[in-house]
């Protein structure tokens, strides 16, 4: 079998993979939202006062400018698993045992990444013909100007955040929630280095601007404002892509983008980087090799996998048996709160298994800060710190039954939903009130029952978000993705309707967000009864096979 043939069935097989799961759906999901508010004029590409007529060339570069933005951030979340998929369904000790080279597999995993995405920028290729045809305004096709932007903009950005996602998984730092966390970060930075250049007034476009360009706003951006110029002088230099905002009240007609050869290199640059992070991926690839991985993830398996040999000696009288005579001994249930209080601390010791002296210093210091700085510092800088440090544990809720695949154990104990889950989402409140304890300690001196109250909501709201889409997405991914995003959106920027935290006065809504926990912890609620329900009904038929 030919190479060609092999990397045709190994990005076929990843493809069809991720498009079956559920994850998939939920990021076309938001391309049919993001598409839908686009239609519906609720995301809009403004000039000041102006905005272009929707023929092809301004539809074209509206929804390669959404995508290139929205799609670039949710679907690295999509496409980073495959090569830990690969490995925890034991396919990769297959790879191992081939010729395949590491620069071979990497290669097919990064094509196979940049297929999925490809297939979410296909459907807003499709959205943007027929959000023509729809808006009336010119339903003259262009093919050219409609989907050229999408061809030379959008898809070289998907290339490089599909190589980008196998470089995190081969590097031991980045495969887990650290990576997830750290990508919002560098996404923004990659957004920032090339508006950066280019939102200067009567700026002449550089080659160096060009090359910076990750998402192509910054370039369709100046030829939009080159154009508005020639009509109208004193236009000025201002542009904004909003999502809800007022409607611009002046439109003209764009004519398109101009291309020239500085920028067509360019877009081939990205893909020349999407290559070349391929190939970086490869060299820091173990392939699938043991002896290859870190002497400290080592060290730690073997802690944690004692040998056989010992495990038998510890008990050499214990016979196996696996006889089941048909009937299953009654569970003695005790209703006391001490054994309630127990629980929650074994789930309290369970979330902060593994963490090493490091975490516990941070915390502390970010502590000791908080009771030491000025109240509106601690309030609105060491609070926001404080209540990130901590996502990787909250992450892990409602996760962990499916991911360490011990839903049989928790599911089969009494009281699973009236007690265990309970003492999973206190433990998590509990993490919240430890991290962001001095802040709280500094409003209750101040007498500052408001901003209390908007402390305890978002104290209350984050593990119950964590745990309400822990329960429905059984990963730990989707609270990385959501709440750093929220946090720099909300938290950060002090934005009023977003700002859990209520780091401010004037961005505090604690009603709001106490009513959302409520509403979460409803969510987790029935998640976890139909899980339960699944459970018993898998059991029931198990037990009428074995009849």
């Amino acid at each position: 079998m030919n190479n060609r043939r092999v990397l045709f069935h190994l990005v076929k097989a990843d493809f069809l993979v991720r498009v079956r799961r559920s994850s998939f759906l939920w990021t076309l999901g938001l391309a049919i939202f993001l598409g839908y508010e686009t239609f519906a004029g609720k995301i809009q590409l403004n000039l000041g006062d102006y905005r272009g007529i929707y023929n092809s060339a301004w539809v074209g570069a509206l929804m390669a400018t959404v995508a290139s933005l929205f799609l670039s951030l949710a679907g690295f979340y999509i496409v980073k698993g495959s090569v830990q998929q690969d490995q925890t369904s034991r396919v990769g000790q297959v790879l191992a045992t081939t010729p395949m080279t590491r620069i071979f597999y990497t290669a097919a995993k990064t094509i196979g990444n940049f297929a999925v995405l490809a297939a979410m920028v296909l459907f807003m290729a499709a959205a943007a013909v027929l959000m023509q045809l729809l808006r009336g305004e010119d339903r003259s096709l262009h093919l050219w100007a409609l989907l050229g932007p999408l061809l030379l903009y959008t898809l070289p950005a998907m290339a490089f955040v599909a190589a980008l996602a196998v470089l995190f998984e081969t590097l031991p730092v980045l495969r887990g929630g650290v990576g997830n966390v750290i990508w919002f970060f560098l996404w923004t930075a990659l957004l920032t280095l090339g508006i950066g250049g280019a939102l200067a007034p009567d700026q002449v476009p550089s080659a160096s601007m060009y090359f910076r360009d990750f998402s192509g706003l910054p370039s369709i951006m100046f030829q939009m404002r080159a154009s508005l110029h020639r009509i109208d002088p004193l236009s000025g230099s201002q542009f904004s892509l909003t999502i809800g905002g007022q409607a611009a009240v002046r439109r003209f007609l764009w004519p398109g983008l101009q291309w020239d050869a500085v920028q067509l290199a360019a877009r081939l640059a990205w893909i020349a980087l999407a290559f070349a992070a391929a190939m970086l991926a490869a060299f820091f690839f173990h392939r699938f090799d043991p002896a290859r991985e870190p002497r400290v993830r080592l060290r730690r398996q073997r802690q944690k996998s004692p040998p056989v040999e010992g495990a038998a000696a510890a008990v050499p009288d214990a016979q196996p048996s696996f006889a089941w005579s048909g009937r299953l001994t009654p569970v003695s249930i005790s209703a006391s709160g001490r054994r309630f209080a127990r629980l929650v601390a074994a789930e309290l010791r369970l979330m902060m298994k593994g963490q090493r002296w490091v975490w516990y210093a941070v915390a502390a210091g970010l502590f000791v800060a908080s009771l030491a700085a000025p109240l509106d510092v601690a309030r609105g800088g060491i609070l926001v710190a404080a209540w990130l440090w901590p996502i990787l544990l909250w992450s892990r809720m409602g996760s962990r039954e499916a991911r360490c695949a011990t839903g049989g154990l928790v599911f089969s104990c009494p009281r699973t939903l009236g007690q265990q889950l309970p003492a999973a989402w206190l433990a998590g409140v509990i993490v919240a009130f430890m991290t962001g304890g001095g802040v709280a300690i500094r409003l209750l001196l101040a007498a500052d029952g408001a901003g209390l109250a908007a402390w305890f909501a978002g104290a209350l709201f984050i593990p119950t978000l964590a745990m309400a889409l822990g329960l429905v997405s059984k990963t730990s991914k989707l609270f990385e993705a959501l709440y750093t995003v929220w946090w720099y959106v909300g938290a950060f920027n002090h934005i009023p309707g977003l700002d859990y935290m209520g780091t401010t006065p004037s961005s505090s809504r604690p009603v709001d967000f106490l009513l959302l926990t409520g509403f979460l912890l409803l969510v987790c609620y029935l998640a976890r009864r139909l899980q339960l329900a699944s459970f018993q009904s898998l059991l029931s038929r198990g037990q009428s096979l074995h009849r």
